[in-house]
């Protein structure tokens, strides 16, 4: 029987919205048949509509000599902004992204950054 391969990405408690300057812990777990030469963890937010698509990395986490099977916590200070926000033409998304290398094995964890912890939605016009 095959071992089944994953990477994740999980905060303590589930939480994925968040405000500016929020601490965000959680861990990293993954298993994979033979040991990754590198697991990173990513904080970054990405644009997606009409236009350019824009993204940006805010940080990087590097897991030193990991192993086939692991599991490592993290501890993210979220940046002031730019705000999760849905529009017309536009949205701007945060996530954290779990990445091993080599084969680009990886999985995003979709995150909120606002004042209000929801997503912005702003008026159509």
């Amino acid at each position: 029987m095959e071992m089944e391969e994953f990477i994740r990405v999980e905060t303590n408690d589930g939480t994925a919205s968040f405000r500016p300057g929020d601490l965000v812990e959680g861990t990293v777990r993954w298993q994979f048949a033979d040991p990754p030469k590198e697991v990173e963890l990513r904080l970054f937010w990405s644009t997606e509509g009409r236009g350019d698509q824009d993204l940006e990395l805010m940080e990087t986490v590097p897991f030193a000599t990991p192993g086939a099977q692991d599991r490592r916590a993290f501890r993210l200070r979220l940046p002031e902004g730019p705000y999760s926000f849905s529009g017309k033409l536009i949205t701007l998304s945060w996530a954290l992204e779990a990445v091993a290398q080599p084969g680009d094995r990886a999985c995003n964890f979709p995150l909120v950054l606002s004042p209000t912890g929801q997503e912005l939605r702003l008026p159509h016009p």
